[in-house]
Protein backbone atom coordinates (compact mmCIF):
# COMPACT_ATOMS: atom_id res chain seq x y z
CA UNK A 1 0.00 0.00 0.00
CA UNK A 2 1.40 3.37 -1.02
CA UNK A 3 1.23 6.19 1.50
CA UNK A 4 2.38 9.76 1.04
CA UNK A 5 2.95 11.94 4.08
CA UNK A 6 3.29 15.68 3.50
CA UNK A 7 4.57 18.33 5.87
CA UNK A 8 5.71 21.93 5.85
CA UNK A 9 2.62 23.95 5.02
CA UNK A 10 1.46 26.96 6.97
CA UNK A 11 0.77 30.67 6.98
CA UNK A 12 3.38 32.99 5.52
CA UNK A 13 3.48 36.64 4.52
CA UNK A 14 3.86 37.65 0.87
CA UNK A 15 7.48 37.44 -0.16
CA UNK A 16 8.19 34.72 2.38
CA UNK A 17 9.35 31.14 1.95
CA UNK A 18 8.18 27.66 2.86
CA UNK A 19 9.56 24.20 2.24
CA UNK A 20 7.23 21.28 1.71
CA UNK A 21 8.31 17.67 2.19
CA UNK A 22 6.64 14.42 1.19
CA UNK A 23 7.78 10.97 2.26
CA UNK A 24 6.54 7.96 0.32
CA UNK A 25 6.17 4.46 1.66
CA UNK A 26 5.94 1.39 -0.52
CA UNK A 27 7.50 1.06 -3.94
CA UNK A 28 9.98 3.39 -5.57
CA UNK A 29 8.47 5.78 -8.11
CA UNK A 30 9.71 7.19 -11.36
CA UNK A 31 8.06 10.56 -10.87
CA UNK A 32 7.29 12.44 -7.67
CA UNK A 33 5.53 15.75 -7.78
CA UNK A 34 3.42 18.46 -6.26
CA UNK A 35 -0.02 19.65 -7.32
CA UNK A 36 -2.16 22.35 -5.79
CA UNK A 37 -5.81 23.26 -5.63
CA UNK A 38 -7.12 26.67 -4.73
CA UNK A 39 -10.76 27.23 -3.69
CA UNK A 40 -13.05 27.07 -6.70
CA UNK A 41 -10.26 26.01 -9.05
CA UNK A 42 -9.08 22.77 -10.58
CA UNK A 43 -6.10 20.93 -9.23
CA UNK A 44 -2.99 21.88 -11.18
CA UNK A 45 0.58 20.71 -11.53
CA UNK A 46 3.13 22.77 -9.64
CA UNK A 47 6.27 20.75 -10.29
CA UNK A 48 7.36 17.18 -10.85
CA UNK A 49 10.71 15.42 -10.92
CA UNK A 50 11.78 12.10 -12.38
CA UNK A 51 14.13 9.60 -10.84
CA UNK A 52 16.76 10.89 -13.27
CA UNK A 53 16.36 14.47 -12.10
CA UNK A 54 14.34 15.81 -15.03
CA UNK A 55 11.84 18.40 -13.87
CA UNK A 56 8.62 19.91 -15.12
CA UNK A 57 7.65 23.18 -13.45
CA UNK A 58 4.56 25.31 -14.00
CA UNK A 59 5.23 28.67 -15.62
CA UNK A 60 3.44 30.44 -12.77
CA UNK A 61 6.08 29.34 -10.26
CA UNK A 62 9.23 29.13 -12.37
CA UNK A 63 12.07 31.05 -10.81
CA UNK A 64 10.38 30.97 -7.40
CA UNK A 65 9.76 27.29 -6.64
CA UNK A 66 12.31 24.49 -6.82
CA UNK A 67 11.54 20.79 -6.68
CA UNK A 68 14.10 18.23 -5.56
CA UNK A 69 14.14 14.66 -4.35
CA UNK A 70 16.13 12.22 -2.29
CA UNK A 71 15.34 8.90 -3.91
CA UNK A 72 17.08 6.89 -1.22
CA UNK A 73 14.71 8.43 1.33
CA UNK A 74 11.73 8.35 -1.07
CA UNK A 75 11.26 12.01 -0.30
CA UNK A 76 10.37 14.93 -2.53
CA UNK A 77 10.74 18.57 -1.54
CA UNK A 78 9.27 21.80 -2.79
CA UNK A 79 11.17 24.94 -1.87
CA UNK A 80 8.85 27.89 -2.32
CA UNK A 81 10.32 31.39 -2.33
CA UNK A 82 8.87 34.82 -2.99
CA UNK A 83 5.41 33.52 -2.20
CA UNK A 84 2.41 35.43 -3.47
CA UNK A 85 -1.22 35.46 -2.28
CA UNK A 86 -2.18 33.59 -5.45
CA UNK A 87 -0.03 30.68 -4.29
CA UNK A 88 -2.55 30.05 -1.53
CA UNK A 89 -3.89 26.52 -1.98
CA UNK A 90 -3.85 23.01 -0.66
CA UNK A 91 -0.69 21.35 -1.92
CA UNK A 92 -0.78 17.64 -2.69
CA UNK A 93 2.05 15.20 -3.14
CA UNK A 94 1.69 12.72 -5.99
CA UNK A 95 3.68 9.81 -7.38
CA UNK A 96 3.42 8.15 -10.75
CA UNK A 97 5.02 7.59 -14.13
CA UNK A 98 4.69 10.87 -16.03
CA UNK A 99 6.02 14.38 -15.56
CA UNK A 100 2.95 15.90 -17.17
CA UNK A 101 0.04 14.17 -15.48
CA UNK A 102 -0.58 12.71 -12.03
CA UNK A 103 -0.43 9.12 -10.91
CA UNK A 104 -3.14 7.50 -8.84
CA UNK A 105 -1.56 8.01 -5.42
CA UNK A 106 -2.13 11.24 -3.52
CA UNK A 107 -1.15 12.60 -0.15
CA UNK A 108 -3.71 14.10 2.19
CA UNK A 109 -2.70 17.65 1.30
CA UNK A 110 -1.11 20.48 3.24
CA UNK A 111 -2.50 24.00 3.37
CA UNK A 112 -0.34 26.91 2.26
CA UNK A 113 -1.74 30.35 2.97
CA UNK A 114 0.03 33.50 1.82
CA UNK A 115 -1.42 36.54 3.50
CA UNK A 116 -0.39 39.65 5.37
Amino acid sequence: QVQLLESGGGLVQPGGSLRLSCVASGSSFNVMGWYRQAPGKQRELVAAISSGGITNTADSVKGRFTISRDSAKKTVYLQMNTLKPEDTAVYYCNVGLLLTSPGKYWGQGTQVTVSS
